[in-house]
């Protein structure tokens, strides 16, 4: 099987282009960018394309699959060529289905929280060496891939993105994937760029439930009023089983999760991600791993890369980076953060990086976010609002959206640079939150910080 990717460079696209390598797939493809990781590991697998560009003539009638990435525009030449030809051309997640098509489905959807239950379940089918084929957002540890595909797997555990499939696809990439077993985690407006409503973008979950196969399984946060309507009124022949978070506390810096056996030590914190582990739980006892052997693999789990990720620890200090940007993920993190450390002062930055974190409109949905912090600071970049072609954002804005009483604004990355390394962080908490860096910062120099 021949298949050539438009766009291999990408996160998910490169991890395909791997999976499929290995699979036997002879593989191509093309690029205008691409950096690390997937520069090496690319090179490593002979996939690296010998030249930057896009170049029609490899393009051939003996393609069995084109597979074009979001990075790509619909005018692309390698794209154009593709339909001159007549060849099927793919987007990632119709690909991912005619992959998985003949095995049992388990997507992972929500606003927040997808990929960490997505690495919980896969977390916990690694260490009881229960082989999956799964696709995750995250480089997970002890992982070689973000995606995995074989032709033996009965069951593909993926992450069930809600934004759109490719530039000439423009259904959610969820929608495509035709669940056996679906979760919802939480519903909170995002992608106001594709859904300017939030009408709109609930519909994009109810459509989601309406695609789970007859006789199929929704697990669902009863907890998220939004999620628990949509379950509820769906009137898909399905089963439903709800989810809340568990019982648990907090002594000395460790949490603890109740049990039936007691109170067991686990190594993630705060009530969201308390949360995504009674999600994972019932999805791993629906791929058949009882209770009492999810909770021996998951004590051992640490968290998927970039969400709420230990940098450094010191005698009296610590410092954790977060991929949050959504209001609902940003009150999350910084509630579970200081309920964890109750006594440290919490010093938090917020970057505003995706393209509804810095709408003026969006902005007021932030309201109360860092409230939990005992310092608030938030980071933009209005070379980065003019990038995404939208109206300049003024630092009052920001602080009537947020309404926090001293809060910090930084417009310069060297200036929030200087901020961070003159920090006195002693029997503090470092909280850094954001998609992007902070316009360069290196999350490996704030050990420097640690006391």
């Amino acid at each position: 099987m021949k298949a050539h990717f438009i766009a291999i460079g990408g996160s998910a696209m490169h991890n395909l282009a791997l999976a499929l390598h290995k699979k036997g797939y002879q593989v191509t493809g093309s690029d205008d960018a691409i950096f690390e990781p997937s520069l090496s590991r690319l090179k490593n697998s002979g996939l690296l394309p010998d030249a930057l560009g896009w170049f029609s003539e490899k393009i051939t009638s003996d393609l069995d699959a084109v597979i074009l990435g979001m990075h790509a525009k619909a005018d692309n030449p390698e794209l154009l060529r593709a339909q001159e030809l007549g060849l099927k051309v793919y987007s990632y997640p119709e690909f991912l289905y005619e992959q998985a098509k003949s095995k049992t489905r388990v997507v992972i959807g929500g606003s927040h929280g997808k990929t960490t239950i997505t690495s919980m379940v896969l977390h916990v089918m690694h260490y009881h060496d229960i082989d999956v084929d799964y696709m995750v957002g995250a480089q997970l540890e002890g992982f070689d891939t973000m995606v995995r595909l074989t032709n033996d797997n009965e069951f593909i555990v993926l992450e069930g993105d809600e934004y759109l499939s490719s530039p000439t696809d423009l259904r959610p990439k969820f929608h495509l994937y035709q669940p056996n077993i679906a979760l919802i985690s939480g519903i909170a407006w995002d992608h106001i760029n594709v859904f300017p409503t939030f009408e709109n973008y609930v519909e994009q979950f109810e459509i989601f439930v309406d695609k789970i196969t007859n006789g199929g399984i929704l697990i669902y946060n009863e907890e998220d009023a939004n999620v628990k309507r949509v379950a509820e009124e769906s009137t898909n022949p399905i089963r439903k089983i709800a989810y809340q978070t568990p019982e648990y506390s907090v002594d000395n810096g460790i949490t603890y999760l109740e049990t039936p056996e007691g109170a067991m030590p686990i190594e993630v914190f705060g009530a969201h991600n308390l949360n995504n582990l009674a999600g994972a739980k019932w999805v791993c006892q629906n791929m058949g791993v009882d209770e009492a052997e999810f909770y021996e693999a998951i004590a051992s789990f640490k968290g998927a890369s970039k969400r709420l990720e230990k940098i450094h620890e010191g005698a009296t200090s610590i410092a954790y980076k977060d991929f949050a940007h959504s209001p609902s993920k940003v009150s999350a993190t910084t509630q579970a953060v200081k309920n964890q450390y109750p006594n440290r002062k919490l010093i938090a930055c917020l970057e505003l990086h995706t393209y509804s974190s810095l709408n003026a409109e969006f902005l007021k949905q932030y309201e109360g976010a860092l409230n939990a912090a005992d310092e608030a600071v938030v980071f933009y970049s209005p070379e980065a609002v003019k990038i995404k072609r939208l109206n300049e954002v003024s630092y009052e804005q920001i602080e009537n959206a947020f309404n926090i009483k001293d809060l910090k604004i930084y417009t310069n990355p060297e200036d929030f640079k200087s901020y961070v390394f003159n920090l006195n962080l002693e029997n503090s908490t470092l909280l850094l939150m954001s998609s992007g860096n902070y316009g360069g910062l290196n999350f490996d120099e704030i050990k420097v910080l640690m006391k």
